[in-house]
């Protein structure tokens, strides 16, 4: 029992993290996912940024930031440049990471707690077994919280900053010296133009992300409106746990880890949802593409082999990627980046960079998915928009095409 020291030790502060959480603190405990998390980073080797690495970055992400001066009209978003270890990065981004995990985390625990419980009790039994029924939601709830936490740890060895996956994690431009160094293996590029070009992204990012008033809103909103509407599979659920003995631990944590559990089905309005994300995340990642394409130009030699790079990683993702899109309930892929590149560099050539750059101005003004299949029609469509009239033009003057 008392074999593996370390092990025990473990054991024991996820139970003290479980019986340290606040009444009413949701389903999760927080506080125990991020321990696990920033154990997993030490585990495999987490040094502190050195003054010398936090330097590079800084001016890196400061020199990306002028040059992006050049590529659109979008004001800096990039006002105080860091540095991370890979701890850093789950501290400063876990407060994204929870409101998008909460939604299915809470719908896991209650159907633990339901499964764990037998739900199928008389009412009578059930009040009889209330402090029990507490007790095993709380289990569930450790057993959702430390499989965020293994995931969270397996996806900070991955990141290169904080806009890696086309969603605002922070508010704050940072890279990651580990990341950087992982993305570069096997690369026969200067580090310094790598870290510049990945500078350059994420520079861009953040001039979205801080500019476009409705941007962070309207993607987190679609992630967390998706989770909500998902609905866990209890049969598969219970079927899984069946005859499990609750008072051995090693077995209730094999039958809860498997991924199965955590891929609900999805309704049509759910795929729909989804689609509309995906959309979504393409056009950033194809706007990012191509300001970043532009502000490398002439200046990074090899920005065209690292943009294919970048690329293929956004489009097949980490291990670690996948495991937390089962986690959130879906896997963030631009599907689409080709197409959305190819529509805003045609909008560029069309318009001009301010005539490219103002359809941010409002999400009535963005292409649809159906605008990625046919981007000769949107590119066609109206040059100038009238931002003023968008919530108080009539239904009866709106354009053949719906657009306000």
């Amino acid at each position: 029992m008392f074999g593996n020291p370390e092990q025990m030790a473990q054991a024991m502060r996820q139970f003290a993290d479980m019986l340290s959480a606040p009444q009413g603190s949701g389903p999760v405990n927080w506080d125990m996912a991020k321990n696990i998390a920033r154990h997993a980073v030490v585990a495999q080797g987490d040094p502190s940024v050195m003054e010398g690495e936090r330097r590079q970055i800084v001016e890196a992400l400061e020199l990306a930031d002028l040059w992006l001066n050049e590529a659109t009209t979008l004001p800096s978003g990039v006002s105080n440049p860091q540095a991370w270890s890979r701890s850093e990065w789950i501290e400063n981004t876990i407060p994204v990471w929870r409101k998008l995990a909460e939604p299915i985390a809470e719908r896991m625990v209650e159907t633990m707690g339901g499964a764990l419980g037998g739900s199928g009790l008389p009412p009578e039994a059930q009040q009889m077994a209330g402090p029990l029924m507490g007790m095993l939601k709380q289990m569930g709830g450790m057993m959702v919280g430390q499989q965020i936490g293994q995931a969270l740890g397996s996806l900070a060895r991955e990141v290169i900053g904080t806009t890696d996956i086309g969603l605002p994690l922070s508010g704050t431009a940072a890279l990651l010296p580990g990341g950087i160094a992982s993305f570069s293996d096997g690369l026969e590029h200067p580090a310094e133009e790598i870290r510049l070009y990945l500078a350059l992204r994420e520079a861009a990012h953040h001039r979205l992300f801080q500019h476009v008033p409705w941007l962070r809103g309207h993607l987190l909103g679609a992630v967390e409106e998706y989770a909500r509407g998902i609905t866990v599979d209890t049969s598969a659920l219970e079927e899984q746990i069946r005859g499990l003995d609750i008072n051995n631990p090693e077995a209730l944590q094999e039958a809860l880890s498997g991924g199965a559990l955590l891929k609900p089905e999805e309704t049509e309005r759910q795929k729909a949802a989804l689609a509309r994300l995906e959309t979504m995340l393409a056009l950033v990642e194809g706007w990012v593409s191509t300001v970043v394409d532009q502000a490398a130009a002439g200046k990074l030699p090899s920005a065209a082999a690292l943009a294919e790079n970048v690329r293929r990683r956004r489009a097949t993702g980490g291990p670690a990627e996948l495991t937390f899109g089962t986690l959130v309930g879906l896997e963030l892929r631009p599907r689409r980046l080709r197409e959305a590149a190819a529509l805003w560099q045609a909008l560029e050539s069309a318009r001009g960079v301010d005539g490219r750059d103002a359809l941010w101005g409002h999400p009535d003004l963005m292409p649809t998915a159906d605008d990625l299949t046919h981007p000769e029609v949107f590119v066609a469509g109206e040059t100038a928009w009238d931002i003023s009239q968008l919530d108080s033009k009539p239904d009866d003057e709106q354009g053949e095409d719906g657009r306000s």
